[in-house]
Formats: C-alpha cells, sequence, structure tokens
C-alpha cells in the first residue's frame, strides 16, 4: 500500500551525450540491486516485462520521460489509451509513438494493440444493435398501436 516495489530489468545501459557510461552494481543482501554512478545528466534505458499494457512510474524528484512504443502500439483513442497530464505526443513517420514529459515525478501510459481496437468496435456495434432493438422498434411500435 504506497511502498515501492522494486523493478526486476535487463540490459541496463548508461549513457553521457549517446556513449556509454561505465556504473557500478550494488547488491546488498536482503535489499534490491541498484546502480550507483556520479552526479549528472544521464540516460538510463532498460528492458522490463509489462503487463496490462500500462506502464508508469513515480520519482523522488521530476524528471524528463521519453517513452517509445512500437508500431503495433497506439494511444490515440481515449476509450482504450490514457496517458497522465502533460505529456507530448508525436507520432513518427515509420509508426512508432513517443510520449514525452518535461520535468515530471510521475507518468502513466495505458497503450492498445489493433485487436483492442477491433474488440471495442464490436462492441459498439453490438450495443447499437441492442438499443435498437430493445428500445427505438418497441418505441415506433407503439405509435402504431396508438393510431
Amino acid at each position: 500500500m504506497g511502498e515501492n516495489v522494486p523493478l526486476q530489468v535487463a540490459d541496463v545501459q548508461l549513457t553521457v551525450n549517446g556513449s556509454a557510461y561505465q556504473y557500478n552494481w550494488s547488491r546488498p543482501w536482503g535489499a534490491p540491486s541498484s546502480i550507483e554512478f556520479p552526479k549528472g545528466n544521464y540516460t538510463i534505458s532498460y528492458l522490463a516485462p509489462l503487463r496490462n499494457n500500462n506502464l508508469q512510474a513515480t520519482f523522488t524528484r521530476p524528471y524528463q520521460v521519453n517513452v517509445t512504443l512500437p508500431q503495433e502500439f497506439a494511444v490515440s483513442n481515449p476509450l482504450l489509451a490514457g496517458i497522465s497530464q502533460g505529456a507530448n505526443i508525436t507520432r513518427q513517420t515509420d509508426n512508432t509513438t513517443i510520449v514525452q514529459w518535461n520535468k515530471t515525478a510521475g507518468f502513466n501510459v495505458r497503450f492498445y494493440d489493433p485487436w483492442h481496437e477491433e474488440l471495442l468496435w464490436f462492441f459498439l456495434q453490438f450495443m447499437g444493435i441492442l438499443v435498437l432493438i430493445l428500445v427505438i422498434i418497441p418505441y415506433m411500435l407503439s405509435f402504431k398501436k396508438a393510431e
């Protein structure tokens, strides 16, 4: 309940101005591992598993955050996607999507794939047919009986 939960990541890379920078792993007994490096302006990238097409994080201080989504994912439909405030969304020519926050203490990105969008449209069409059959047609037939 509100406690930080460490994330298991792989392929951690620390870069300065596009060049790789060495860092030290710290693995204290009974505590999660962490990396240590001198204070400065770095870019940290890593691979981590995602669940439920949702990516979120909170920080102790504001940072600039860039999230690049592969071309098979989208954030354009507000019924399926959700993005925390202050985001700048850019669709690239290779159909990838970049979501950026400038100086944010936390972010949330919920994205979807084409299958979820097709499922949404199927559901909306099904609900439209139900409304037509159960509400509109009986309402129109009630006028004929009244005449």
